[in-house]
């Protein structure tokens, strides 16, 4: 008689199981739950003839009025503008000029979406004629951030529009001073990312046309870090050498050492870089110098590989200055080189984001994108949080919209700015379902 009800108990045993793995199976893939309703609306509000050409008003503006790092006073004063319009609240001043804003249930769970707001230092004027040119020499929004903001409000005014729908809270970040590599880290220091469980990132490429994206998985942009070493001797005349220890050369094997490290002590399927790019010493031709500096950049795409490659580049250096009875003094904190570690996107989340950019610009153009030398302060944030960042393509030759970041010839299709926003806002509403629907699966 006992043996019918062990059965019993194997079977509802068994059923539950199957119950349990197919509520949580999207736990692994975070696969967005769609419909066609969905898709609809969000596209729907993002090409809205209106949005589009709103997002296109505060782009030109903000294009008009470049701003440095730390300096976005009017920039994010566009910004608080237009949230206020939206009726979206926000946190400002962070991290100097930063506005962080939140729409949603103002509870768990919580989704970010970044954009970066500074211009760069451009030596001659824009040189692109058009109405919103430059107003400020010397300055200019040659790297898309001006973009990069316009989509993001274009996202919040999406995103506002389907608050209720919202399972979560949708955290915008409006962060300054990414050109100089150090906006990202003053923002998580501010507490941007409090409560937090996933970022989101997109930047503007040329390398692809526009209405086509592209990332991949894991690796995807190199750590950036850059050195300023100085090697102290002792001067003296260069007619009679034995008197002086002679810093420039010892900076001078320092330059060719440092070229063996990729070229004989890396695998090269792991790619790395090390450059030296300035020699600074002596100030007449028969006088050897008390000291001699150079300086240069380090890049690589896994973090292992990165820190390495930095205790290697020290090691080499003050070696070398020790053979030739020198003494060397190596940063790589300063501000003109600051650290920022590789790119590496979340395996679970970049799929998410494929899954959304595939519905939102189809399957055809969502491409599978190599790994680039570039880097990005984003890495920041993904090293707090799992997150993915995406390339957003804007080539178009009839706009002129085909010259690489940080050219003064550098110009923004600005048909992108719907994608843009389009792609944000599909992934913080579909995330949040998602989230929402696995915090309910019984474990």
């Amino acid at each position: 008689m006992a043996v019918p009800g062990i059965f019993l108990f194997f079977v509802v045993l068994f059923l539950i199981s199957i119950a349990t793995s197919c509520c949580c199976s999207s736990l692994n893939s975070l696969t967005p739950y769609w419909n066609s309703s969905f898709k609809e609306q969000i596209t729907g509000l993002a090409n809205d003839p209106n949005t589009v050409n709103w997002m296109k008003r505060i782009r030109r503006e903000i294009h008009e009025n470049p701003e440095l790092a730390f300096e976005e006073f009017a920039t994010s004063a566009v910004i608080r503008r237009e949230l206020d319009r939206l009726g979206v609240g926000y946190r400002w001043p962070v991290a100097g000029t930063g506005v962080v804003a939140a729409i949603g249930s103002g509870s768990k769970p919580f989704v970010a979406l970044r954009a970066d707001m500074d211009a760069l230092p451009i030596q001659y004027q824009e040189m692109v004629e058009w109405e919103h040119k430059s107003k400020v020499d010397g300055k200019m929004h040659a790297c898309g951030h001006d973009a990069h903001v316009a989509m993001l409000l274009g996202a919040a005014k999406i995103l506002q529009e389907m608050r209720d729908e919202l399972q979560g809270t949708v955290v915008l970040i409006f962060q300054p001073a990414e050109e100089r590599g150090v906006g990202a880290k003053a923002m998580i220091q501010e507490g941007v990312l409090e409560n937090v469980e996933s970022i989101f990132g997109i930047h503007t490429v040329h390398g692809y046309p526009t209405g086509t994206v592209a990332a991949r998985p894991g690796e995807f942009l190199a750590g950036c870090g850059g050195f300023r070493a100085k090697v102290s001797g002792k001067g003296g005349h260069a007619a009679i050498p034995q008197h002086s220890i002679d810093p420039i050369l010892a900076v001078s094997t320092s330059v060719i050492s440092l070229q063996n490290i990729v070229s004989r002590e890396i695998d090269p399927l792991d790619s790395q870089v090390v450059s030296v790019a300035m020699i600074h010493g002596g100030t007449a031709f028969n006088i050897i110098p008390d000291a001699a500096t150079i300086a240069g950049t380090f890049r690589a795409f896994s973090k292992k590989s990165f820190y390495a490659l930095r205790e290697r580049i020290e090691e080499v250096i003050k070696a070398q200055a020790a053979v030739h009875r020198c003494s060397a003094e190596i940063d790589f904190s300063g501000m003109e080189q600051p650290t920022i570690p590789p790119t590496v996107n979340d395996k679970r989340i970049y799929e998410h984001v494929r899954q959304v950019s595939m519905q939102i610009v189809g399957k055809e153009n969502t491409k599978t994108s190599p790994s680039y030398m570039g880097s990005e302060d984003f890495a920041f944030y993904l090293d707090k949080v799992p997150g993915s960042f995406l390339l957003v393509g804007m080539r178009n030759e009839r706009t002129g919209s085909v010259y690489a970041p940080h050219s003064p010839y550098f110009n923004i299709d600005e048909d992108v700015l719907p994608v843009g926003a389009a792609i944000h806002a599909a992934f913080a509403h579909s995330y949040l379902s998602n989230s929402s629907k696995n915090s309910h699966c019984p474990l």
